[in-house]
């Protein structure tokens, strides 16, 4: 049985050339970036070329990019180094009901501090509004942390008109942006974004690095103590090879690479809707099918099938996709996400998957997994129907 991966929003395979230079980097550059003799300058060498190609993909500076482990130690650093920080100018944050747990855990943290956190609402797409973000902005508000695109759903929040909106005030804007990075176009200058978190897994890249972009004049203590590594912003050993990987996935994914994997993913959403569509099948979008959102998300609720029986008959049939985010899928609590847009009632928190497209995705695939859907809910009406 050929098997079919469509969990890209989990996290997405290594391409050859990222493998490649991890392998290489892992052979001949393996001199500790903090030391001052030759396989150390080597090594830093390789890493602060990195960190140009990534400085470079969101319009920032280079020494503004601190790199991480990935996108949760991100997320964690930008959210309690700022409230500790600033709470002496107030101690109200910002978010989202629909943010990724890196995000609402470290905020239910610091509520224990404390701190003030207003969680906005979504409506049936997903989407927040700008109104209720204005309504909900005080004098003491000293950050705004509201991801770039939702990883269950793919809605968009309006990054650009936030950040024009905080120009003037004294919160720093924060942006979760793991599951936009690689698919959008970013720029941190136009969007007035103070940081910004990534993961290079999301990308074709490897699992455990990312960065956080670093506003110049955002300060605050390292999160991970220890060493002096990344100009005292981030305690511990580079993983050099790592970030080489990460910086070549970045290298790869061009504009031009983007618009086209945007513009390839929103058809397969559309085949997969036009397609059960014709065949009958009962089910709803959850969220919009749009241009503007992350293509590569597409969430649906099949009516009166539970997300255990799809994610379970489909990993059967040899296709791999989700029950929601990667991170709480072996948990018995329902979406957070869909319970902000549908309420905690809705039949549609248990009867959900989320499909993510990736690079290695053809149309042949999609049309495929169309098929089986579409065995599988047929299959299912006649059991139904024989009881």
């Amino acid at each position: 049985m050929s098997e079919k991966y469509f969990d890209n929003a989990a996290t997405t395979p290594m391409t050859k050339p990222v493998i490649d230079e991890m392998t290489k980097q892992m052979k001949e550059t393996w001199g500790n970036a903090s030391t001052g003799y030759s396989y150390g300058r080597h090594a830093k060498l390789v890493m602060d070329n990195s960190r140009h190609i990534i400085a470079q993909s969101i319009n920032a500076k280079d020494d503004e990019i601190v790199f991480t482990s990935g996108g949760t130690e991100s997320d964690n650093t930008a959210i309690i180094q700022t409230a500790l920080a600033r709470q002496s100018l107030g101690k109200h944050i910002i978010t989202t009901a629909i943010e990724h747990e890196a995000v609402l855990k470290p905020l239910h943290f610091l509520e224990k501090q404390g701190f003030d956190v207003t969680y906005l609402p979504v409506d049936q797409y997903g989407n927040i509004s700008l109104d209720d973000f204005k309504k909900a902005l005080r004098d003491d508000t000293i950050l705004v942390t509201i991801m770039m695109g939702n990883n269950e759903v793919g809605s968009r929040m309006p990054i650009h008109e936030i950040g024009e909106i905080l120009q003037d005030h004294q919160a720093w804007f924060h942006t979760d942006a793991v599951q936009a990075y690689g698919l959008l176009p970013i720029d941190v200058q136009a969007d007035h974004i103070d940081m910004l978190s990534t993961s290079a897994h999301k990308l074709n890249g490897p699992k455990m690095i990312g960065f956080l972009y670093r506003r110049e004049g955002i300060n605050f203590p390292s999160f991970v103590r220890g060493g002096d590594q990344e100009t005292k912003r981030r305690a511990g050993t580079e993983n050099v090879p790592a970030i080489a990987a990460f910086a070549k996935a970045v290298e790869l994914d061009t504009p031009e690479v983007k618009a086209e994997r945007r513009q390839r993913f929103y058809h397969f959403k559309q085949m997969i809707v036009d397609g059960l569509t014709k065949a009958g099948v009962d089910f709803e979008v959850n969220g919009q099918v749009d241009p503007h959102n992350l293509n590569h998300v597409l969430n649906i609720w099949f009516k009166g099938i539970s997300t255990y029986v799809m994610q379970t008959d489909l990993d059967l049939a040899g296709f791999a996709v989700s029950g929601g985010s990667a991170c709480t899928a072996g948990s018995i609590e329902p979406s957070h996400v869909l319970t902000a847009m549908f309420g905690k009632d809705s039949p549609r928190i248990s009867q959900s998957i989320r499909i993510s497209f990736g690079a290695i995705n053809t149309e042949e695939d999609v049309q495929a997994l169309i098929d089986a859907i579409v065995k599988i809910v047929n299959q299912l009406k006649h059991v139904k129907e024989v009881q």
